[in-house]
């Protein structure tokens, strides 16, 4: 084990820096920022304090009561005061939006409790008639005051409501509260053990909030995770789907449907998600196949899971948007709540945008809609989610090929684009789920999951144009194909809560079954051309060849039987999760364009998983993890001889163990790992087969939340250390995997100015660390850092909340490699990109 880390002994030096930068954040204050208040406002000073209310209270308003509510978000911390005393509280939910309260203990009259409350926040409170009290920011002021109401207004017998809310973790069906500065969620989803606060969890997880994204302007989820430390996408903007390394493996590569949607695989659309939909995005970093399922195509580093927004508050937004070069549209998301008890929800989201993108000729229209309904009953809740997403491009990027031999040419501007105008992609995809939850009791809750999407594709373009030369010269030939996906999945179980003495469990049990069917049109390419990557040529269309029907590809069940305990003791102190799941993966591989069965196998293997947690300290919590996955085997790729063969399912492990910090209103990760997993590789006679074995260890480090009142921050290190322990070829063991860096680098910064309220400045930083192309390493792509900077600013308009956000991705217009997928493709990087968005809320 020891020979293992020595690549990693340099690099420790290097982590202490954050951690000394981190301590120094410790004090960070509560940020204040405008909102839209609910009627016409003009700003005041912000020494003027809490706004009384004056009058006669009534006996129960006046008297003191014991009231413990504990430092965390306001919105849960409102609804916990509401449980406490006889307050009525109503006020606009995006008020309480990002802010934060440092709690209270002790005894207090109930408008004294609710000024303590929001001491540091930013807003106060005043009267809006005879029973109600409102929240208002302190730097804005009633122009007028409510009709029937004088500043001498009389308080009656006061009574607490407002928007039903839960902890800052609430139970596995809710979305967990934002942490501090609001980029990034307080809990994640386990799989199974449904939400689990981000202290409490034994894993690494992160969860980007909607907030982050929209502010972002990230339209897809890979633009979204430009952020994460850990994860790096391999593909650029214009290509028509995403891919990605997490922790140095690849998923949702060559094959698709890695995202999960609710936790579950085979909803979410196969290719691209775009973030229209989405409320967060986690990503669960490391093998998981224990707790959310058999990863259907392979994904062994990590999991990118899907929560899709839903109507937890009422919303009418209209955003436009413009990028260059001369591409725009808009989004309407609307949201509302209905019945006596507002137990009813339904939000709808559509979008529509389309024109030329920053690449030469290359121009792409999408379209979007996304219904979310629900219930909430005292014990009965459901959720049906509709997604319809379709994606049109015209001479879409395509990744390269490598001729043996040539050294990597330095990277052309990012514009250029060999692609011909005739070449083109066009995907669409359906999907839904239904998702159930009974309490049988207060502490054993049912759940079961329903749901299927179909994608179909059409396109004709080069799997990979090659590259023949240090001139930059290719060759490409264009290939018609057609595919078809169908899938389903279904799962149910129960989660249980209950004491054996002292000890505290959590205990949960799933059963799931996933199926997918491909069929696929793929003839063989008619002709060729020449371009070259700094000069692309024109060319007349070639033709494509086609095939009248789509045969059958593939298909494949897999099935699993999960069940975990996660035992605490000493107030949750202590954590150990204990977990096994029964996998089976049955597939079918037929001939490509003939759909006579070529191969299938049936396996199964049981894969455990232990995590522990140990938080010593409030603010601290030490963890560490061992779990294993069983995948599905990789699909050869075209370049081989076996294309289309679905390779027999591997088995990889993950030992794991980190620190989280949290101070308040800063928080970090540091964690070190190493994942051990079989891979498929080229052998002498171009055979793709599972000869080889790839370990990658490494050391994380994150940060998030506020360093100051007035600035946030988001990112992180990743240092890998990546080695084929075993090959078909004997002199590459040793040397480091295809598409491994050693250095990933992230930071992100927003600044509220304070002269001008509002007003909020960004930049990120991006820097990836050299790639080798080929596994004998005599082919590299090398390092690049990207620079990208942003401007938003939030205002009042006829007495409803604008936001104008304006973001420069590459602003220096860095020419670069953007990395390597696991068969030896790269993608050139995007050029600078401007884009613009307002936003109105209605």
């Amino acid at each position: 084990m020891q020979d293992r880390w020595v690549g990693l002994r340099r690099w420790q030096a290097l982590a202490g820096v954050p951690l000394i930068l981190m301590a120094h954040a410790a004090a960070a204050q509560e940020r204040i920022s405008a909102d839209r208040p609910s009627q016409a406002l003009e700003p005041v000073s912000l020494a003027r304090g809490p706004i009384p209310v004056a009058g006669r209270l009534s006996e129960n308003a006046a008297a003191r009561i014991r009231i413990s509510i504990e430092r965390g978000p306001l919105e849960p911390a409102l609804a916990v005061l509401s449980k406490q005393v006889p307050l009525k509280l109503a006020y606009q939910t995006a008020l309480t939006e990002d802010r934060f309260t440092d709690g209270i203990d002790g005894e207090f009259q109930p408008l004294e409790a609710l000024t303590k409350v929001l001491e540091g926040t930013g807003l106060s409170y005043r009267a809006v008639d005879t029973s109600t009290i409102t929240l208002v920011n302190p730097r804005y002021v009633q122009l007028a005051a409510p009709a029937g109401t004088t500043d001498g207004v009389v308080l009656d017998e006061l009574s607490v409501e407002g928007r039903p809310t839960g902890p800052a973790v609430p139970g596995p069906s809710q979305v967990p509260a934002p942490y501090a500065g609001g980029q990034v969620a307080q809990g994640d989803r386990l799989g199974l053990l449904g939400n689990v606060a981000t202290a409490k969890t034994p894993f690494n997880v992160t969860s980007y909030t909607d907030t982050f994204i929209r502010n972002r302007q990230a339209s897809t989820v890979s633009e979204a995770l430009a952020l994460d430390p850990s994860v790096r996408a391999t593909q650029t903007t214009g290509a028509p789907f995403d891919s990605f390394y997490i922790r140095g493996f690849p998923i949702n590569e060559n094959t698709s449907g890695e995202f999960a949607f609710e936790g579950v695989y085979g909803v979410a659309p196969s290719f691209r998600v775009f973030t229209d939909y989405v409320e967060r995005i986690e990503v669960l970093k490391g093998p998981a196949a224990a707790l959310s399922g058999v990863s259907p195509n392979g994904g062994i580093g990590g999991v990118i899971n899907i929560v899709p927004k839903r109507a937890n508050e009422e919303v009418t937004r209209l955003t436009l948007d413009y990028g260059s070069v001369a591409r725009g549209g808009g989004q309407l998301d609307v949201a509302r709540r209905y019945g006596a008890n507002r137990e009813w929800g339904a939000r709808f989201i559509g979008s529509l945008r389309g024109g030329n993108t920053p690449f030469d000729r290359q121009s792409e229209t999408t379209g979007v809609g996304a219904l979310a309904l629900d219930y909430q009953g005292d014990r009965f809740r459901a959720w049906l989610y509709l997604l319809a997403q379709t994606d049109r491009f015209d001479a879409p990027l395509r990744p390269f090929l490598l001729r043996a031999g040539v050294p990597v040419p330095r990277a052309p501007d990012g514009r250029r684009n060999l692609t011909q105008p005739w070449e083109y992609s066009d995907i669409d995809d359906r999907g839904g789920l239904l998702r159930l939850e009974y309490d049988l009791t207060d502490q054993i809750t049912l759940f079961g999951n329903v749901g299927g999407s179909i994608s179909n594709v059409e396109r004709y373009f080069a799997s990979a144009p090659t590259i023949t030369n240090a001139r930059g010269d290719t060759t490409t030939t264009p290939q018609f194909y057609d595919l078809g996906v169908g899938r389903t999945t279904f799962d149910g179980g129960f989660r249980a809560r209950f004491d054996t003495g002292f000890v505290r469990h959590a205990f949960a049990v799933q059963a799931s079954r996933y199926s997918e069917d491909t069929a696929r049109r793929l003839p063989a390419g008619r002709g060729s051309y020449l371009s070259n990557i700094y000069d692309p040529v024109l060319v007349p269309l070639i033709a494509p060849p086609v095939i009248d029907s789509r045969p059958r590809l593939s298909d494949s069940t897999l099935t699993g039987l999960s069940v975990a305990d996660t035992l605490s003791v000493f107030d949750e102190r202590i954590l150990l999760t204990l977990g096994v799941r029964r996998q089976g993966i049955e597939a079918h591989n037929y001939v490509s364009n003939v759909g006579t069965l070529a191969s299938s196998y049936d396996r199964s293997a049981t894969s455990p998983f232990v995590g522990l947690v140990v938080r010593p300290w409030e603010n601290v919590s030490l963890y560490g993890n061992y779990i294993e996955g069983l995948s599905r085997g990789d699909v050869a790729p075209a370049a081989a001889a076996n294309v289309g063969e679905i390779l027999a399912p591997y088995v990889a492990q993950q030992v794991e163990a980190g620190v989280k910090l949290d101070f308040g209103r800063l928080g970090t990760t540091f964690s070190a790992f190493e994942i051990t997993r079989p891979i498929g590789e080229l052998g002498p006679q171009n055979r793709f087969a599972q000869t080889g074995e790839q370990r990658v260890s490494g050391l994380e480090f994150s940060i998030y939340g506020e360093v100051a009142p007035d600035i946030r921050v988001l990112g992180g290190l990743t240092l890998l250390d990546g080695v084929l322990t075993r090959t078909a070829v004997a002199a590459n063991v040793g040397n480091t995997p295809i598409g491994v860096p050693r250095l990933q680098l992230n930071l992100g910064a927003e600044w509220d100015l304070p002269a001008m309220p509002g007003l909020s400045l960004s930049g990120a930083v991006i820097h990836t660390g050299r790639q080798f192309v080929d596994a004998a390493n005599t082919q590299s792509l090398p390092d690049w850092t990207r620079l990208d900077l942003g401007l938003r600013y939030t205002t009042l308009l006829d007495g409803r909340q604008v936001t104008l956000r304006a973001n420069v991705l590459n602003v220096t217009g860095a020419r670069y490699w953007t990395g390597v997928a696991s068969f030896g493709t790269f993608f050139q990087g995007a050029p600078r990109t401007y884009l613009l968005s307002m936003a109105l809320d209605l």
